[in-house]
């Protein structure tokens, strides 16, 4: 009997049932992900991160309907921010809290089938809350990571540990926090700490034993390396030339993190990362682009090589990082990739070799840059408006305060955006705010928070701070935005139903029209919404699911923005609905 029956056979003998272990989760699977309507198997609901069903029961006429099926409470007091995005597959939902916890859930009826939590040691540091955005399925492995930066794998249906990969050491600063990818058979994964010097990468692993298959630095003068199969490691190649745009050592501890993840396209064969701002925030202490970070970097996956990047915030003084993710989409023949940055610019690349194609802002206010040059494809500064130099002034005291809109959380920021193939359009939850920021004196500690900087967050408008926008990625032009009171942090999904689905932190789930932007439909969940929506198939009915839980960086950075949201309650469960009978 070969080995593949031998653990079929063992799987149903374990769970008492065929359909629960006899099929896993293919590569081919998740390659359709985004067609497929009973399950959902990726971050993104499809690797290209587009976020649209093709389900239609749930629909502009019938949302009025949309009541509860169930709920589930994480439980316990370990709440805080919950952005984690279901993944569901065979029955069964995914789905991970703060402080490094995930559950399985039963689809139909919320009951617990099992829980994991990781056991944190003192002194991790996440910079902006103990959040956890999803995990990814392959074979019969639940795969997540951790705020202690590593990585873990459980069988789908016990919850039991198949393997566990430390990636890095939490007292320099390292954590993980995205929900990994896996494309053609390989486990892609970014990290955290961005805000502690780290040196931001991309890893590649064997998803099945977690063994390394090659790792790609973001930082230029960084070497890259590849893996044998007996774990050895082989030089692949420095990333960029050492010191063309870091100078002196200041690579060495350049940030450019890749914290939020990345998407993957069939069409291009590329995987896409985002990568953070370069470290230290004060830009004086680094002359040059510093590049790789704030970009968009687009890997072979074979390799790990890069193909091409994109550099949306040269030379970062306001922390606009750029890891927001690359959405791939069709237009006027083209392949091509849509990033609504950090920095306020909403920018359309051709996905196969990165060539601008537009790029215009999304949000009301942009200071830093009066416009991107669409020939040369960067900024052009508005140079009064970088925080000043402490250098130029009395030794230890600051530099020149200047306000910079937006503020450093961004135009967007964790918060995926969603495109809909029938509208063309792009759904963007976006903020309008600004800061006070200033450069300060800095030297490197490991463990040790590296700024240079300070801030203080503030509302640019009074009657409100986010806004649900729909965005003509050929135009540039805004067919409609629904404003909100406080801050947008949560994530969008758009249906064929002709929907757009999304939650706020005043704690609604809402559904609008996709072309008018009318609202259909809300829901109370009882705590503020961070996270994206997702919608299924079960038994011939379609559900639509969400996670609310409070928190974020929002309360924990936000300035005079916090005393808006400030009364908000904190929670963390996952509410899920379908429609009436």
């Amino acid at each position: 009997m070969n080995k593949k029956l031998m653990g079929a056979l063992f799987g149903v003998f374990v769970s008492g049932s065929i359909s629960a272990y006899a099929v896993g989760v293919t590569d081919e699977m998740l390659a359709n992900d985004a067609k497929s309507t009973d399950n959902v198997l990726s971050w993104g609901m499809g690797t290209d991160a587009q976020r649209f069903s093709t389900l239609t029961d749930i629909n502009t006429k019938s949302v009025s309907k949309l009541v509860p099926a169930w709920s589930f409470s994480f439980g316990g007091e370990k709440q805080r921010g919950q952005e984690s995005q279901p993944v569901i597959y065979n029955g069964k939902m995914f789905v991970t809290g703060s402080y490094s916890r995930i559950y399985a859930l039963d689809v139909k009826t919320g009951q617990k089938l099992w829980k994991y939590e990781h056991r944190l040691p003192e002194g991790i540091m996440p910079c902006c809350d103990v959040v956890n955005r999803g995990a990814a399925l392959y074979d019969n492995l639940v795969i997540y990571g951790t705020l202690d930066a590593q990585l873990i794998a459980l069988d789908q249906n016990t919850g039991k540990v198949v393997w566990k990969e430390k990636v890095d050491d939490y007292a320099a600063g390292f954590s993980l926090s995205a929900a990994p990818l896996i494309a053609k058979g390989l486990l892609l994964t970014g990290v955290s700490g961005g805000e502690f010097g780290i040196v931001g990468r991309v890893e590649a692993r064997n998803p099945k034993t977690g063994q390394l298959v090659w790792t790609r630095p973001m930082v230029e003068g960084h070497m890259g390396y590849k893996y044998d199969k007996d774990g050895k490691a082989i030089e692949n190649g420095i990333t960029g030339t050492t010191n063309k745009s870091w100078p002196g050592d200041t690579w060495k501890t350049g940030g450019a993190s890749t914290w939020l993840g990345g998407t993957y396209d069939n069409s291009t064969g590329l995987a896409y990362f985002g990568t953070g701002n370069p470290a230290p925030w004060n830009s004086y202490t680094r002359p040059g682009d510093n590049l790789y970070s704030c970009s968009t970097v687009a890997l072979d996956l074979e390799t790990g090589q890069i193909k091409w990047s994109y550099q949306t915030t040269p030379h970062d003084g306001w922390d606009y990082d750029g890891v927001n993710e690359f959405v791939t989409f069709d237009m006027d023949g083209k392949r091509l990739g849509a990033k609504a940055d950090r920095n306020g610019f909403f920018y359309v690349l051709d996905a196969k070799n990165g060539k601008l194609e537009n790029a215009f802002p999304f949000v009301k206010k942009i200071t830093w840059a009066k416009s991107i040059d669409l020939k040369t494809g960067r900024p052009v500064y508005d140079e009064a408006n970088r925080p000043g130099d402490p250098t130029k002034g009395k030794a230890g005291e600051k530099g020149e305060t200047v306000f910079s809109a937006p503020a450093f959380l961004g135009g967007k920021n964790q918060m995926p955006m969603a495109y809909s193939p029938q509208t063309k359009l792009f759904y963007v939850p976006s903020n309008e705010w600004g800061m006070d920021i200033w450069n300060e004196p800095i030297t490197y500690k490991k463990g040790g928070a590296f700024l240079g900087a300070g801030f203080t967050m503030k509302p640019v408008f009074d009657d409100y701070i986010g806004a649900m926008r729909a965005v003509d990625p050929k135009t540039g032009k805004i067919a409609w935005e629904v404003k909100n009171n406080a801050p947008l942090w949560g994530g969008v999904m758009t249906t064929a139903g002709g929907l757009v689905f999304y939650g706020t932190p005043e704690g609604f789930l809402k559904a609008v029209d996709a072309k008018s932007g009318k609202e259909l439909w809300k829901f109370q969940t009882g705590s503020g919404i961070v996270a994206p929506p997702v919608t299924w198939k079960e038994g011939g009915t379609q559900y639509v699911a969400v996670v609310s839980g409070w928190g974020g960086a929002v309360p924990l950075w936000g300035g005079d923005v916090a005393k808006k949201v400030n009364l908000l309650e904190q929670g963390g469960s996952v509410w899920v609905f379908k429609l009436s009978k």
